[in-house]
Formats: C-alpha cells, sequence, structure tokens
C-alpha cells in the first residue's frame, strides 16, 4: 500500500517500552475473549508488552500471578469461546482508596500505565476514578518507602481505553455492546425452538429476557420473532393494558394463529412503576381467556455458548482500535471508550458516555420515558418506532384511505431475511391504507402474472423463515419487457419495491431505461440490498450476508477444532461470494483464519509461496494448525483444488492439508437477529419512501400515478452511519459491472486486521480512527442510525 500525504499509518506509533494491561470486569459477555486476543496481538505486535489482569479488578488489586504476561499463542483458540478466559469478578475491594492502592503498586512494579477495561458502566467508571486519582496513588507509594522518584516520574501517567462488554447493550453511545449480538442469538435460538411446540398445542408462550434497566433485547427479539406483545422498562404500557392485550391475543386466535409469543424483559413495569413479571401475565391470560399459557425464564443461557460472527468482529475491530487509542493518548486526552456508531468505528470520551448511560436511568426514575428512550439513541428509538408500526393492526377504520397497489417481488438468488423484509413491507404498506400484490418468481412470474393480493395475517410467522417464500428468479426484465409493462397496466401497480441483490440492481436499472417507451414503468421503484455475496452497490450490508457469514464461522470452528486434534493439519476452505471477497474476508477476520485470497487483492505464486513459509513456521509453535479460506472466483487459474495441491506439496513432512467446499450451506438456514432485524427495519422505511413518493407523483388532473424522474427509482442501503436512498442511475459510475462489485468496498480496510491478528507484517491505515468525538445527544434525521 502506497503511503500518501492524507493517509496515516499505524507503522509511525510504536509500542516499544509501553506495557498494556488487558482485564475483563463486570458481567461476562460473549465476544470479551476476542477483544482480548485482539488487543494482545496487537500490542505485541506493536512491540508492546502485554499483561492479562485475571478475575478484573480483583486481581489488580491482589497482584501476583493474577497480572501475567501474555504471549501470541497464549491466545490461541480463544476466539470461539464464549464468556471470557481470562475471568471476571465483582470487586468490592477496588472501590475502596486502599484497595486502588494496592493495585496502583502492582501496576506500577510492572510499568504498566496502559489499561484496556473491557466491561459494563460500573467497571469504566472505576477505571476512570482510577485514572484521576493516579498520581496521588503514586505520591502516596513514595511516601510509603513502597516506590522511588524514579518511578514516579516514569510512570507519571495511566492512560485508559475501554470497550464496553455487556449483553444488554445499555451503554449510550454506542450502538451495539459486545455480547449483545450473541445475547440475541440465544434468544431467537430458544423462540423459534418454542415456536413448533407452541403450534402443536395451541399454546401462548411468556418469555422472560434478560434487560434490568435497558429493554433492548426484549424489543429487539420482538421485532425478529413478531411477537405478540412486549413489554419493556423504557416503554411502560398505558393504563388498561390488560385488556387491551388479551383482546389483541384473541384477535390473533380468531385469525387462526395457532400461538401466541409474548417477551417480557426482566425489567418491565407499568406506568405506576410497578413490576410487570412473566407470571403476572401468565395468570392473567389464564384467567382472562382460558389459554394454555406457559413461562420460559431465559437467564444465563443468554450469556452462554460461543461469540456470533457480528461480535466477533465487532471485538477484533474494537481491540485493535483500543491499542491504536493508547498508543497515541497523551496525558490530556481524556479517557475514551472506543465503540461502533452505524459501521464505524468512533472513539469518545469515557464519563461522558457514563453521564449519559446515568441520565437515561434517571428519566425512567422520574417517568420520563419519551426522554429516555430520546437518550439511548437512534438505534434504540428507530427498533421502538419500527415495532410500533408493525405490533399492532389497526381496524380498517382507522387506515388512511390510499387508492394505491404496490407490488413486493424477490429477484436473485436466495438470502435468509428476504421473508422478514417482505413481511415488514406488508404491514406497513396495509397500515398506510394500500392494497400489497405479492409477486412469485421475480421478474419471470412478473411477466406470467402470477401477482396476487396479500394481506396482513398472509405474511404471519414470516420473520423466521429462511431462503424466498414468494419465490426468487435470477431472471432480469428486460427479456419479458412488454409483458411487465402489461402486467402493471393490468393490475393497476403503482410503485414497485424490489428485494434481492446484484440482479435486482441490474433490474431496476433496466426498467428506469425502459420507461422512455413504457409509461407503466414511469412509477416509484425502491430495491433493498439482499445477497449473501454482499456485492451491491451503495450499501455497506446486505441481507443475508450475517446469515450466511454465521454459517461459515460455525464451520470453521467445526474445523478448526478437528485439525486441533490431529495437530499439524492445514485447511483449505472455499467460500460463495462471486468476485466479491466479503464473505472470505469478514469469515476470515471472524474465523482467525491465517489467509484469504479474495479477487479484489490479487496473489501470485510468491504471496502462496509466502503463506507456506508462514504455516511451517507456525507449525513450530504450539498452535499446530491453519485455516485458509478462498473466494470461489479469487483466480481462475490458482483454483482450490491447485492451492489444495501446492500446500499439500510444500507442507510435505512438516503438515498435511484437507480441503472443504462449503456450497450452498452458506444461502440456507435460519436468519440471523440482524439480518431479521436489518431486513424488517429496511422495509419499513423503505414503504414510507414509496408512500411519499407515491403522494409526490400524483397527477390530480390525470388520475395516476406519474414518476420518471431519476429520484423516483432508488437503493436503500446502510452507508457508514446512515442508512440513505440513492437514485440506481447515480450508482452506475460506482460499479464494475463486469466482476458484479463495487468500485469501493469499506470492508477491504479489514482486511490488514486478519493478517495483523494472524501474525503477517503488513500496512494498516488509520486515518479513518482516531478522532475523539463526542456524544450526540439525539442525532438529526439525515444521519439515521440503523445499526442494530
Amino acid at each position: 500500500m502506497a503511503q500518501s500525504d492524507h493517509k496515516k499509518f499505524f507503522e509511525n506509533l510504536s509500542g516499544a517500552g509501553k506495557a498494556i494491561g488487558v482485564l475483563t470486569s463486570g458481567g461476562d459477555a460473549q465476544g470479551m475473549n476476542a477483544a482480548v486476543r485482539a488487543v494482545v496481538r496487537m500490542g505485541i505486535y506493536v512491540g508492546a508488552k502485554v499483561y492479562f489482569v485475571h478475575e478484573g479488578y480483583q486481581g489488580m488489586v491482589d497482584g501476583g500471578d493474577n497480572i501475567e504476561e501474555a504471549t501470541w499463542e497464549s491466545v490461541s483458540s480463544m476466539l470461539q469461546v464464549g464468556g471470557t478466559v481470562i475471568g471476571s469478578a465483582r470487586c468490592k475491594e477496588f472501590r475502596t482508596h486502599e484497595g486502588r492502592l494496592k493495585a496502583a503498586y502492582n501496576l506500577v512494579q510492572r510499568g504498566i500505565t496502559n489499561l484496556c477495561v473491557i466491561g459494563g458502566d460500573g467497571s469504566l467508571t472505576g477505571a476512570n476514578l482510577f485514572r484521576e486519582e493516579w498520581s496521588g496513588l503514586l505520591d502516596e507509594l513514595l511516601q510509603a518507602g513502597k516506590i522511588d522518584n524514579e518511578a514516579v516520574l516514569k510512570y507519571s501517567h495511566l492512560n485508559i481505553v475501554g470497550m464496553v462488554g455487556s449483553i444488554d447493550n445499555d451503554f449510550c453511545g454506542t450502538d451495539m455492546t459486545i455480547g449483545t449480538d450473541s445475547a440475541l442469538h440465544r434468544i431467537i435460538e430458544v423462540v423459534d425452538a418454542i415456536m413448533t411446540t407452541a403450534q402443536s398445542h395451541q399454546r401462548t408462550f411468556v418469555l422472560e429476557v434478560m434487560g434490568r434497566h435497558c429493554g433492548y433485547l426484549a424489543l429487539v427479539s420482538a421485532l425478529a420473532c413478531g411477537a405478540d406483545w412486549v413489554f419493556i422498562p423504557e416503554m411502560p404500557p398505558a393504563d388498561g393494558w390488560e385488556e387491551l392485550m388479551c383482546t389483541k391475543l384473541s384477535e390473533n386466535r380468531a385469525r387462526k394463529k395457532r400461538l401466541n409469543i409474548i417477551i417480557v424483559s426482566e425489567g418491565a413495569i407499568d406506568s405506576n412503576n410497578k413490576s410487570i413479571t412473566s407470571e403476572h401475565i401468565k395468570d392473567l391470560v389464564v384467567k382472562c381467556l382460558g389459554f394454555d399459557t406457559r413461562v420460559t425464564i431465559l437467564g444465563h443461557v443468554q450469556r452462554g455458548g460461543t461469540p456470533s460472527a457480528f461480535d466477533r468482529i465487532l471485538a477484533s475491530r474494537m481491540g485493535v482500535e483500543a491499542v491504536l487509542a493508547l498508543l497515541e493518548a497523551s496525558p490530556d486526552t481524556p479517557a475514551c471508550v472506543v465503540s461502533l456508531c452505524g459501521n464505524q468505528s468512533v472513539r469518545l470520551p469515557l464519563m461522558e458516555c457514563v453521564q449519559m448511560t446515568q441520565e437515561v436511568q434517571k428519566a425512567m426514575d422520574e417517568g420520563k420515558f419519551e426522554e429516555a428512550v430520546r437518550l439511548r439513541g437512534r438505534s434504540f428509538e428507530n427498533n421502538l418506532n419500527t415495532y410500533k408500526l408493525l405490533a399492532h393492526r389497526k381496524p380498517q377504520s382507522e387506515l388512511p384511505h390510499s387508492s394505491f397497489n404496490v407490488a413486493v417481488l424477490n429477484v436473485g438468488a436466495p438470502a435468509a431475511g428476504m421473508n422478514a423484509a417482505v413481511r415488514s413491507a406488508v404491514r406497513v404498506g396495509i397500515t398506510e391504507g394500500h392494497k400489497m400484490f405479492a409477486v412469485n418468481d421475480g421478474f419471470e412470474g412478473f411477466s406470467r402474472g402470477q401477482i396476487k393480493e396479500i394481506n396482513w395475517g398472509d405474511v404471519g410467522g414470516w420473520t423466521g423463515q429462511g431462503g424466498s417464500l414468494l419465490g426468487t428468479k435470477r431472471t432480469l426484465p428486460a427479456k419479458y419487457i412488454e409483458k411487465i409493462a402489461e402486467q402493471m397496466r393490468i393490475n393497476n401497480i403503482n410503485a414497485l419495491l424490489v428485494i434481492g441483490g446484484f440482479e435486482a440492481y441490474e433490474s431496476l436499472l433496466q426498467l428506469s431505461e425502459a420507461r422512455l417507451h413504457f409509461e407503466e414503468l414511469c412509477i416509484p421503484m425502491c430495491m433493498l440490498p439482499a445477497t449473501i455475496s454482499n456485492n451491491v452497490p451503495g450499501t455497506d450490508f446486505s441481507i443475508g450476508a450475517d446469515t450466511s457469514l454465521n454459517a461459515i464461522v460455525e464451520t470453521c470452528d467445526r474445523i478448526k477444532q478437528s485439525a486441533s486434534g490431529t495437530k499439524r493439519r492445514v485447511f483449505i476452505i472455499e467460500t460463495m461470494g462471486g468476485y466479491c471477497g466479503y464473505l472470505a474476508s469478514v469469515g476470515g477476520l471472524a474465523a482467525g483464519a491465517d489467509a484469504a485470497y479474495i479477487f479484489e487483492e490479487p496473489f501470485d505464486i510468491r504471496d502462496l509461496q509466502s503463506n507456506v513459509e508462514h504455516l511451517t513456521e507456525k507449525m513450530k509453535t504450539s498452535i499446530q494448525r491453519g485455516l485458509v479460506l478462498r473466494n470461489e472466483n479469487s483466480n481462475e487459474n490458482y483454483t482450490t483444488d491447485f492451492i489444495y495441491q501446492l500446500y499439500s506439496e510444500e507442507g510435505k513432512g512438516v503438515f498435511d492439508c484437507r480441503k472443504n467446499v462449503l456450497g450452498h450451506m452458506q444461502q440456507g438456514g435460519s436468519p440471523s437477529p440482524f439480518d431479521r432485524n436489518f431486513g424488517t427495519k429496511i422495509a419499513a422505511k423503505a414503504m414510507l419512501w414509496i408512500s411519499r413518493k407515491l403522494k409526490e407523483t400524483y397527477r390530480q388532473d390525470e388520475g395516476r400515478v406519474f414518476a420518471n424522474t431519476e429520484d423516483s427509482v432508488c437503493l436503500l442501503g446502510m452507508h457508514r452511519r446512515a442508512l440513505i436512498f440513492q437514485p440506481v442511475v447515480q450508482l452506475k459510475e460506482e460499479t464494475d459491472f463486469v466482476h458484479r462489485i463495487p468500485n469501493e468496498q469499506w470492508w477491504l480496510k479489514l482486511r490488514p486486521l486478519m493478517k495483523i491478528l494472524a501474525k503477517y507484517k503488513t500496512s494498516y491505515d488509520v486515518s479513518d480512527s482516531g478522532q475523539l468525538e463526542h456524544v450526540v445527544r439525539n442525532r438529526s434525521k439525515e444521519t439515521e442510525n440503523v445499526a442494530i
């Protein structure tokens, strides 16, 4: 990578002579180990010494063997383990001055003046207090004769960087805390399992999830499984909710719905601040409706299990960012938290975040619930608004009247989460007063007239279904353009929502070009990106890619486990993605791969040779296994077979090889919580945009919709921190149509992380990170944040 003037590279940041302590504190969360691994390896990579502080602050106070120098190998095989390997404990002693004095002495003994704390707001507040007292503590130690003047001068400042590890996602300033996505995985696995038994017996299930002060888990899991009712601390139900809820449940039963799911946050309260328990809800349903009702309390299941792909990537990115923040810290920079805003790493002053988090609690204690939701941030607010839109079917009399017909179809290969998007679009469309039409089998079905009206109840239970229930085809519309225009006319279609991958994008380009010849195509059209390859321009994420990453990572975990047993074995795994290396690269980062071969980063025989040498060196250590990913179209000559044979030959006597082509298992499966939620939210937003466009383009005098401007054919994508509508015509310049990929892809910046964490010398552009921002109270509408 050439070093240009405006780019900043971390080669200039040296950790030589510095010591970093890493600890996990408070409640454990899946992904903490991935964060510890990233801190240790990045720290060692830049030349610093890194120490584990075992058992959180307790280990820091007790010292001795609790503070142990980490090596590269000591964090091997941690990535896929839940909880925290270095232990966590709640420590009363650290809250006392004497405790912090002992901790300071133990750190100075080892020259540690940089701390990376992974925990919740209590742990981070404690770290900040420790930092403020640091020079005073050193003076006390000097007076007591425990340390000398030289040590006071040498270790005069303590730098602190925090990462938030908490399954509740209750920390302001960060969209996702480490562990939240994995906890959602556990909840959704349980809900999906319960649904099958509930359907068999026509039961009602009340599920209690964690979240004493924050309803995020309950809210998002309710969105992700289409629950009938949700109780969260931030939104106490109005008086008389008991009757309302029972009416809703019995209406659903009357519509032939065989099960009801009610999700309760453990901190749920009513408008009089009285606790609403799962048992209370069960008794209510039994008494009022006589339904067979069961309670399931998920408890610590939510903290357990292996971390999801999202949490591993989040924790690895944050861990590397934390080391960079420590290297750049000066005595004047405040203690900061590294976090995620949309899809971007940010650094925020620790105490601003803590203050805001405490303000949420204060607002809730005072009964100012709308204020509490606003302070939680845009991500939480968007989830809540989407839930309100979808949760309760309004009676016909309350719906706005519109005479518009909107068609929904899937195009391209199936992707998990497509059905959640269709469900959301149909229900929001009906709430907006439109007639919704479902098209089967993409544009092929459209041309044959496979178009029928779809109602609220028809999409019940769709969120958890994988694949495409409408049916999807790769066929582009150009082939059938006349027939499609004719069907538009026959069915009086006034707007089109297309959910799909690169084919959907090409389809909209073809339809917008055909507007010159067919007036029927002069209607608002919107596309939602849904493809496991994540190769659509104009968006950082596509529906389905997260589910696919989880499938890849799960398989890689099993393969690594098998390789550990046999020793000295290297696995070569082929992933899908067409020419787009997203799955191979990001999957490689999440699975702890040694290399990932992709089309976007050309490689030759010398690179393959150096990878073999690198693995040969690795086999001399205690980590005697290797994992190499290859994107299916990364190189037409260096095929998976070729690489397998080359590695087998070159590694003779040192390691043996196995290969595995993952194939269509990457496309199947039940959608992950991220894909369900992302699909649900962007489909709701797209339908509101379509409603607005229909009103803007309706010609009263002609009694029809007429839209032929560029901005009436858009793609709705997630870009950096915001969800934005972009005219597809304007995205043409950003697209490589031959290889069906965008010209610029954000995730290429993550590739150096994978290489660093696999011990390769590489160049890493850090110009995106490093700026300390401030917590924004409520971002403007334009930068509406949608990370889930």
